[in-house]
């Protein structure tokens, strides 16, 4: 796959010469079992060298899973079954009117079972299927020993309340409404360039890691080979990693 990344390099270029360093982050959902394409994500991320917070199903997820994922894999939290409870709207399993009893022990239940499972590799963030939640479910996670949520688009707010993080994901490079594949890949480098310039300029927070966003169990060729590439082209620039069991950069 040819993608044209002069735009990216040019915009990293503006910012080494304003001295600035972007934070970046990677996440990726619907992780219960290993499979060839978990492999295959390993694989991108060690050869890049950029950790990936994989967003676990607390109801699904298999001890094979938490036996095979190596040090390269950060577990998060992904709801508990990634089941839809709104009656109407847009799906979300934490979405607005959820029954703040159902949605407690729902959360409950997952991060119980993914420290029985993960441990101490277990970073106490939580990532709401369809990257949707009611912010009057905050003081839940807080309550139950989250200390982080993780949507799409940039923040609002760096800490929505006392204790928990905001840290989101701002590039998706899947066509979801349309062939599932790869959106164009000139409007991803195009999408990227637009988020670096806001943070350059100081219209966007750059204190929040950026963060790209995969489904390894649904990409194609293409999504694949986007992927390896847009990683390797971070990594190029004047970049910063983020992990958030230890919350730290490298």
């Amino acid at each position: 796959m040819k993608v044209h990344w002069s735009p990216l390099r040019e915009e990293f270029r503006e910012w080494r010469a304003a001295g600035l360093e972007l934070p970046l982050w990677w996440r990726d959902d619907d992780a219960i079992e290993p499979t060839s394409a978990l492999d295959r994500l390993e694989s991108i991320s060690e050869s890049t060298g950029v950790p990936v917070h994989l967003a676990v199903i607390p109801r699904d997820a298999t001890q094979a899973l938490a036996a095979r994922i190596s040090s390269c894999f950060v577990p998060v939290v992904h709801g508990w079954g990634h089941a839809n409870h709104q009656l109407e709207g847009k799906k979300a399993e934490f979405g607005s009117g959820r029954d703040a009893d159902a949605a407690r022990a729902d959360l409950e239940q997952a991060i119980t079972r993914l420290r029985t499972l993960f441990g101490d590799r277990l970073a106490p963030m939580f990532v709401p299927p369809w990257n949707r939640f009611d912010t009057a479910l905050l003081p839940l996670l807080a309550e139950l020993g989250f200390d982080a949520l993780s949507t799409y688009l940039p923040r609002k707010a760096a800490e929505p309340m006392l204790g928990i993080t905001q840290i989101n994901t701002h590039v998706d490079p899947i066509f979801w409404r349309g062939t599932r594949s790869l959106v164009s890949a000139e409007d991803l480098v195009a999408q990227t360039v637009a988020l670096l310039q806001a943070r350059r300029l100081g219209m966007q927070d750059n204190a929040e890691p950026l963060g790209y966003l995969t489904h390894h169990l649904v990409h194609d060729a293409d999504i694949w080979n986007f992927s390896q590439q847009f990683m390797q082209e971070m990594r190029d620039g004047p970049v910063r990693l983020y992990r958030h069991d230890t919350k730290g950069f490298s």
